[in-house]
Order: structure tokens, then sequence, then C-alpha cells
């Protein structure tokens, strides 16, 4: 089923809202790169044909989606956190300082905030409606979640190692990418933090161990 404004009005339906963001976030199983996250208001008009979850949108058709929807979005907010402060801060709070600067990017204060997930990692003072697989049903952050991969992937298409096939993985875990790694170790755009370094026992003194009173700590996502 094709996303729509339900839960948007149904927040809007409350006397204190008024204005209404879709967020959505990418880049968090990554391996290298940042993390982005979207917010988008709209002012609940048609989106643009062919809007879902990003996941659900092909690779062709969604640069030109992206673009369609830059320009039909009320408002657009993008925040990223470097590898540096995943690796510092741990995922949590990157997400959440990431999050905060796309809202606060946004031309206009939401009055609540749709995000995708079932764990708010945005906080005070945002009221937050947690909704799964949300950038399935709200079209505020189906758009979000179109936007977010497009700028993401583009910037991870532009820093080079080519050995690693950043162009096309993004960073993400793949064949072509695990085995440079195991060959070349990490480049400095790598998450060092992460536990994919404990397989590698060539490079596994390059981890960083993190303080934990920095942030909540980052389960393993090897596999």
């Amino acid at each position: 089923m094709a996303p729509t404004y339900e839960i948007e009005q149904l927040l809007l339906s409350q006397p204190s809202v008024r204005t209404v963001a879709g967020v959505d976030e990418v880049g968090r199983g990554a391996w290298a790169g940042p993390v982005t996250v979207c917010a988008v208001v709209t002012d609940l008009s048609e989106p643009p044909a062919g809007l879902t979850d990003s996941k659900q949108v092909s690779v062709a058709k969604r640069g030109p989606l992206a673009a369609e929807l830059a320009v039909w979005a009320a408002g657009v907010g993008f925040g990223e956190a470097t590898h540096e402060e995943i690796d510092t801060l741990g995922m949590t709070e990157a997400l959440r300082r990431a999050a905060r600067r796309a809202l606060e990017s946004l031309p206009v204060r939401p009055d609540a905030v749709i995000l995708d997930g079932k764990h708010d990692y945005i906080g005070a003072p945002w009221p937050v409606r947690l909704e799964v697989k949300g950038d399935g049903a709200s079209i505020s952050v189906a758009a979000a979640s179109v936007l977010a991969k497009v700028r993401r992937d583009a910037y991870m298409g532009t820093i080079g190692c080519d050995e690693y096939g950043f162009a096309e993985n993004a960073g993400y875990p793949s064949p072509v990418h695990q085995e440079a790694l195991a060959r070349l170790g990490p480049t400095p755009h790598h998450r060092l933090s992460w536990s994919y370094l404990d397989e590698l026992p060539r490079w596994r003194h390059l981890k960083h161990h993190r303080d934990p009173l920095a942030g909540e700590g980052q389960a393993s996502l090897f596999a």
C-alpha cells in the first residue's frame, strides 16, 4: 500500500499541532561514512508519483524522485553525524545530533515529529510519534527516507576509495567492501569502534575503544 497522510492528519487534529515533520535516517548499519537524517514538512498536497519507502524505489528512480520531492515539499532539512562522532559518542547520540540538526534546519519549527522506527533517539523538546515502518505508512516519512538515501549515497560516491566500492555499497558491508577491508584495512572514512574489526586480525589493533560514558554502546553488526 502507498503511504498516506493518515498519521499527519491525526496529529494535526490536536489543537497544539499546526506543523508535522516526518523524519527518517540512513547509514545506521554502514561500516563507513556518516549517518544522515532528513526531516520533511509538507502542505498535505498530493506527493510525486511513486513515493514509498526508499528501499522499495529502484536506484534508477530514486534520483529523479528526490529531485521532485525537494521542489514539492514545504520544507526539507538535513543533518549528519560523522563517523568520528559515531565512534566517540555511539550511534544513539550520533542519531540524536543528526536528527536535531535536520529539524533545526527546517524553515519552520514542527510542533510534532513522526519518526520511523520503535526507538525515540530525538528526545525533548520534540514531541515524537514513533511509527514502525513509518516510511511505508506516512507520506512525510517516506519523502524523508528517499531524500536521505539519495543524499548519503551521492556523498559516499564522491569520497573515492574505489577498491571498497563505496559508490555502489555506500559503506555498507558487501563482498567487495569486506575483501578490500581484509586486504587493505580501514580507510579514513571507516567507523573504527565497530565490531567488524574484531573479525580482521591484521587490523584489529586499530579498533577504537570508546569511553562508555560518552554515549551508548554499539551492538555487533558483523555478518
